[in-house]
């Protein structure tokens, strides 16, 4: 008796589950006009954690995600994505890249925006059909968007946008995801909003490497850490390798400069 097919509404819900782990990578050097940005990384990150990647400015922290991403050229080394390359398991990546990086002014909706993250089933040339959209809107609903479907990007506050790019993750149904700094400059109730969606996506078995800033958030959001300063200081559980020494060893004098609510929590 054949099974039945999985409905539209679960297909945002459903996890897909493996003894391996999500992520792989060994002695990866990135050089920019020959001068290295990172350097001899090696990580192992197990299935189901939500992943702090934190260090001083110019740490190489959106370095590492682009190279495992294959969005920058790898000097030397290997990354593989549930013990296959990345090549071949993209579909199982999501990717919220810096806010920064993007053209808001780009004539399109929020919608729109959302669907493109579905470009890999339906095609690049092929319209968005009513269960792309449908998909699109469930995803924009789980982010608290569902109201603001048909508003250009453009029109949208920043809180808002990051929040479109995080459905258009979501719309992807990956089973691991990237996302560079989806908490810089956003509002309180984005900020909310994010952390229950990764909590969300951790309860289903999936994986969320974050590129993080607010040192003072880490215990609370993260349970797995990697502490990176052009290459891997220290990578583990947050409530083991997330301490005092090992932030001086990763922001060295810049550590007297952080967030004081931050050096508080590591000292007691």
């Amino acid at each position: 008796m054949n099974a039945a097919p999985e409905s539209d509404e679960a297909k945002l819900a459903s996890p897909k589950l493996s003894v391996t782990d999500a992520l792989s990578v060994r002695d990866l050097t990135v050089a920019y006009h020959r001068k290295p940005v990172i350097w001899d990384i090696d990580l192992t990150i197990p299935q189901g954690k939500l992943v702090a990647v934190i260090g001083p400015n110019g740490a190489g922290k959106s370095t590492l995600i682009k190279a495992c991403l294959d969005l920058v050229s790898r000097s030397s080394g290997e990354v593989k994505v549930f013990d296959s390359l990345y090549s071949k398991a993209r579909k199982r990546v999501g990717y919220v890249p810096q806010r920064e990086s993007v053209d808001w002014d780009f004539p399109v909706s929020a919608l729109d925006v959302v669907a493109m993250g579905m470009y890999g089933e339906l095609g690049w040339f092929r319209r968005v059909n009513k269960r792309a959209r449908s998909l699109a809107l469930q995803a924009l609903d789980r982010v608290g968007l569902a109201d603001y479907a048909e508003r250009q990007i453009s029109q949208l506050s920043g809180g808002q946008q990051q929040r479109t790019f995080l459905a258009r993750a979501l719309v992807q149904d990956a089973d691991i995801y990237f996302m560079d700094e989806p908490f810089a400059a956003v509002d309180a109730a984005t900020e909310r909003a994010i952390v229950e969606l990764l909590k969300d996506l951790q309860s289903r078995g999936k994986t969320c490497l974050v590129v993080h800033h607010d040192l003072a958030t880490v215990t609370e959001y993260f349970d797995w850490s990697v502490l990176l300063n052009m290459r891997v200081v220290a990578q583990g559980p947050t409530d083991i390798v997330f301490t005092q020494e090992n932030l001086r060893k990763t922001y060295g004098a810049k550590l007297s400069l952080l967030s004081e609510a931050a050096e508080k929590l590591m000292l007691g």
